[in-house]
This record gives structure tokens, C-alpha cells and sequence, in this order.
């Protein structure tokens, strides 16, 4: 099919250009401790107000193992490419532990170690972790409720002068297809409401 031919070419771009990769598809703000599922790969295109970062992006997610994802920004405005990568280090019951480096970019920026703690009930999760990013190290915040298969909410924050706290939601218009606007308020003062969205599709490539 068609969809795929076009996967199977965005995932082939995408071996081919990284070594180290990237973590995309998480709460409005912060990435989280959950893994994209194996041979899934997420592909979102992103609109936000340029005070958050770059101002339209293409982003891509894929979980190679049941531990392991990988994924690449693409930023237009300015042109910059963000690569991540992020391991599951313990998977039992609702208890998440995770560790990564996101945001090598192209740029010159070097990549910023995270790591987050995730307690995931069926319908609450709640995340806590780390960055360390211009040489401090920044708290992390999240939680998400599922209203049901259609709808749910979410929110939070990380720490720091150039950062925020978020509220958004995320709709499926299908299981593989979905949309995620926010609102952003800086944490530095005169506060601003900045907004985001991102539309995400899913392709399963293998199983």
C-alpha cells in the first residue's frame, strides 16, 4: 500500500542520517518514560509560537525493541535537525524507569541526558524526572489522564527561565491518527500564553 512505501522510505532516511536519535511523541512539553511500541513509527508535524522553539517541525518516533526508540526533528524555521534516543530501563507493573539523551542538534547543541520515573495506572499517569540542559539541571513534571479511547488530558512542567507549564489534550481521530494543541505559560516573568499543536500518525512497519 501506499502508506507504507511511504514509511518504509521515511524509516530508511532516517537509519541513514543518525547514529544517536531521538524521543518525540510525549506529554505538551517534556518526553516521557514509555517506549513507542516495537516497529511502530510516529510520524507528527508540529506548529508552535517561536518563543517555545523551532516554529514548524516534522518529527519521527520509532521503537526498534520492546526498550529502545529512537527518533529525529526536523525544524524549518530555522532549519535544524534534533535527534534522541531513549532506553527503558525497568518495565514492571505500573513502574517505568527511563533513561536518555535527547536534542543533539545540528546545530552544535550537544545532547542533554534525561531521566524519568513513570507510574502508569489505566487511566493516570504520573511522571517525574531530570534534565540536565545548559549546564543546570531541570525538575520534570507530568500527568496525563485517559477520559476514555477518544479524549484525554494533560499537563506539565519543567523548570528553568526559557521553559513552562502546559495544559493541552489529545484527540484520536482514529488509533493511528491524533491531535494534541496546548498552551504554554513561561515560567519567567511577564508570563505569556504561547500555543502548540501536533498531529501524529502511526504506521506499523513490522511486528
Amino acid at each position: 500500500m501506499l502508506h507504507r512505501r511511504v514509511a518504509t522510505l521515511i524509516l530508511s532516511a532516517l537509519l541513514g542520517a543518525i547514529s544517536a536519535s531521538a524521543t518525540i511523541v510525549g506529554l505538551n512539553q517534556i518526553v516521557t518514560p514509555d517506549i513507542q511500541p516495537t516497529g511502530v513509527l510516529a510520524v507528527s508535524a508540529q506548529a508552535q509560537h517561536p518563543a517555545i522553539g523551532n516554529s514548524r517541525e516534522i518529527q519521527f518516533e520509532l521503537g526498534l525493541t520492546p526498550r529502545f526508540e529512537v527518533g529525529a526533528f526536523q525544524g524549518f524555521k530555522p532549519g535544524e535537525g534534533l535527534f534522541s534516543a531513549e532506553f527503558n530501563l525497568l518495565q514492571e507493573g505500573p513502574h517505568l524507569l527511563t533513561a536518555g539523551a535527547i536534542n543533539l542538534s545540528t546545530r552544535g547543541g550537544g545532547a542533554q541526558p534525561v531521566v524519568e520515573y513513570g507510574y502508569y495506572a489505566d487511566a493516570d499517569h504520573f511522571v517525574v524526572g531530570a534534565i540536565r540542559a545548559n549546564h543546570l539541571n531541570s525538575p520534570l513534571l507530568g500527568y496525563k489522564r485517559q477520559l476514555n479511547d477518544t479524549w484525554s488530558l494533560s499537563t506539565d512542567f519543567q523548570s528553568g527561565a526559557g521553559n513552562a507549564a502546559t495544559v493541552g489534550f489529545t484527540y484520536n481521530f482514529t488509533p493511528a491518527f491524533s491531535i494534541n494543541p496546548a498552551l504554554y505559560r513561561t515560567n519567567s516573568g511577564p508570563h505569556h500564553l504561547l500555543g502548540y499543536v501536533v498531529l501524529t500518525w502511526n504506521f506499523t512497519l513490522w511486528k
